[in-house]
């Protein structure tokens, strides 16, 4: 299925340009020319991600975030501008933003920050659903993970796990075999974006505490591996 892109921009010729570029690229495109159909249109119809100016008359890109995210929070938003600031790249991402690029931005940039914006929706789609659907894992040899209480037992131990550590373990369980990057780990257990570099600064002390904490629980301990230069996986518990 295309994903559904909305195009904000009060420039006619950036407007077509960046429309033309992700239709090349197989999107469902719509654009506008102003903030406030952006909010007229995310309100009648289901829109995956914004490419959205941030300097407009009326409703300028900031006021356009602070709506999308009150009616359609799953929508992921880049902010493209050229009058940018460290105070409005900051407030950005404070209000979930999930990237803010300067024009003129190359169509390269662009499509990388869109799928990297289309795949983070889709992690955290999937892990709200794997949320609703189990809250209790069970390996062969008795080992019990409650997720509600982020408790892990096997006899009479029993080990508590802290919200990052329980969230982290949860997100191994529900995606056996799956390799995550450092980035995708950090965006699903702490719900933010940051380069590879911090992602596996933030990441490696946290791991290492799981780690340290799963020792007398071999079924689980065992199947948390790193994978070199990528991130880690857990491997599937053998039938």
């Amino acid at each position: 299925m295309k994903s559904n892109i909305l195009v904000v921009d009060d420039e006619p010729i950036a407007r077509q340009s960046l429309s033309d570029i992700l239709r090349l690229e197989g999107y469902h495109v719509t654009a506008v020319a102003n903030g406030e159909a952006a909010v007229d249109h995310v309100r009648k119809y289901a829109v995956d991600l914004i490419v959205l100016d941030l300097k407009m008359p009326g409703m300028n890109g900031l006021d356009v975030v602070q709506v999308v995210n009150q009616v359609a929070p799953d929508t992921e938003i880049i902010l493209l501008t050229a009058y940018g600031s460290m105070e409005t790249a900051v407030e950005a991402l404070r209000q979930r933003v999930h990237d803010y690029l300067f024009k003129p931005a190359s169509p390269n940039l662009i499509l990388e920050s869109v799928k990297r914006g289309l795949e983070r929706r889709e992690l955290k789609l999937n892990e709200r659903k794997q949320e609703d659907e189990v809250l209790v894992y069970r390996t062969k040899d008795g080992t019990e993970v409650d997720l509600m209480r982020r408790t892990v037992t096997r006899g009479s131990i029993t080990e508590s796990l802290t919200p990052a550590e329980g969230h982290l373990l949860k997100v191994f369980l529900g995606n056996s075999s799956k390799v995550f990057s450092h980035r995708d780990l950090v965006l699903l257990v702490q719900g933010y974006d940051v380069s590879q570099r911090e992602a596996q600064e933030i990441l490696r002390p946290l791991v290492s505490r799981l780690r340290h904490k799963l020792k007398p629980f071999p079924a689980l301990l065992d199947r948390i591996q790193s994978v070199r230069g990528t991130g880690y996986v857990y491997d599937a518990e053998e039938n």
